[in-house]
């Protein structure tokens, strides 16, 4: 049990590491081949901060066990909507922007009850997974029209790269092209081992703790991969970017559900578990609805709110780990 744990801290460590050296890489890449920063951050920087989520639930679905996928999905939102917001709130009360707000917090509410739809009916497979990602390649198109045209707006996918912009000041730093391409391909090689490792070592401690694979999904797995958002949302909301974190949770969520969810399905067109249909996607809904009535109140997220947040996290995070 002791390798099985250590597989999966390893993983963590390895899809955290691996996650920021692609985004660092690539970005380098990018510059020098002459894009915008628009462009970058609604692409590069947005699929890479989401990579280790990507990497731990695809692998998960490509090596059989898409209920660990789809708890990851599911867990992920609910650690970046409760945990993040919550501990961020807490710190700093969020500045909310109302446009942003209801355009990319509605659309994933939306697709967060399209996905529960589906469940219900057993639909989740190849077509529900590309009209997902065809919504997310519309959504980033339309941002980066919307940014060319009139500026920065503050779309949830532009605000996740500013996000990561305020926490990472060596993600400009000028390097010749062969030095990116080796940091490229370290992360590469570093989220794969990484999703691979955390993936064996997380089926062996549910099966050692008396956990369901959707369980340790919901939870460890979720947590861990979510960590690189809660690390930019704390320190964001400590240098008084609050708007910035607001952002980074609603274009994570995005990313997750679009993404994530949409490639998950057409890896593994299986049913889901029914205790997240019935239980975790209903919840995952409500908190969305919650987040989004917090939000739009006096264009903010309190103390106190970002309190009732945590509080409700850590309520879930034990009735998930208490097997009910």
């Amino acid at each position: 049990m002791l390798l099985s744990i250590s597989f999966l801290v390893v993983g963590f460590a390895l899809l955290i590491v691996g996650g920021e050296l692609l985004v660092r890489g690539a970005v380098r890449l990018a510059e020098r081949a002459g894009m915008s920063q628009l462009l970058i951050g609604l692409t590069i920087v947005g699929f890479g901060t989401s990579s280790p989520e990507l990497v731990a639930s695809v692998g998960a679905a490509m090596q059989g066990y898409p209920d660990i996928a789809w708890g990851n999905v599911i867990g992920s939102n609910l650690a970046n909507s409760l945990l993040i917001l919550g501990v961020a709130s807490l710190i700093y009360p969020m500045a909310v922007p109302r446009g942003p707000l209801w355009r990319d917090g509605g659309l994933a509410m939306v697709a967060t009850m399209i996905l529960g739809i589906a469940a219900i009916q057993n639909l989740v497979g190849a077509v529900l997974g590309s009209i997902f990602l065809l919504v997310l390649a519309v959504y980033l198109m339309h941002a980066y029209r919307e940014e060319k045209r009139l500026g920065p707006v503050h779309g949830a996918v532009a605000e996740k790269a500013e996000a990561l912009e305020v926490t990472d000041k060596a993600l400009h730093v000028e390097q010749s092209a062969l030095r990116s391409v080796m940091i490229l391909l370290a992360g590469m090689v570093a989220i794969l081992l990484g999703g691979r490792w955390l993936v064996s070592g997380a089926v062996d401690v549910a099966t050692w703790a008396g956990l369901t694979e959707a369980q340790i999904g919901l939870t460890v797995i979720a947590i861990g991969t979510s960590m690189p958002e809660l690390v930019t949302a704390v320190v964001a909301a400590r240098r008084g970017a609050s708007a910035v974190a607001l952002g980074n949770v609603l274009g994570s969520n995005l990313f997750n559900l679009l993404l994530i969810g949409g490639s998950t399905a057409i890896i593994a067109p299986a049913a889901i578990a029914p205790s997240l249909v019935l239980f975790s996607l209903p919840v995952l809904i409500a908190v969305s609805v919650l987040t989004l009535i917090f939000a739009a109140t006096s264009h903010r997220i309190s103390r106190i709110e970002g309190g009732i947040l945590f509080l409700i996290y850590v309520g879930l995070l034990v009735y998930n780990l208490s097997g009910s």
